[in-house]
């Protein structure tokens, strides 16, 4: 499964970032050993069912330490007997647009 989420403080700091907070959880979620993907709204990660919602459950752990309430935005792509489709969605997609004439 494919799971891209977002973990948010209720609180940020003096001038309004959130930096330390996303880095705990990000840190959480490159320890954790699944492929991972981080851009800046989002961080997707690939595994089974448990392994991915344990690695969410400690992200926001991680950035409840920052602040009393945490925010947790979530997709899935629930798709059994499939890995690497990190990749492989993202080959599809390249392929399908070489075939669009200009």
């Amino acid at each position: 499964m494919l799971v891209a989420f977002s973990i948010t403080p209720s609180t940020s700091d003096a001038e309004g970032g959130v930096r330390d907070a996303v880095a705990a959880a990000v840190k959480v979620i490159r320890d954790s050993g699944l492929p991972n993907r981080t851009d800046p709204m989002f961080t997707t990660i690939e595994g089974e069912w448990d392994e991915c919602m344990q690695v969410v459950k400690d992200a926001c752990e991680a950035v409840s330490r920052f602040a009393p309430r945490v925010a947790l935005i979530l997709k899935a792509d629930i798709r059994p007997g499939r890995s690497g489709e990190m990749t492989a969605k993202l080959t599809r997609l390249d392929a399908a647009l070489e075939k669009i004439e200009p």
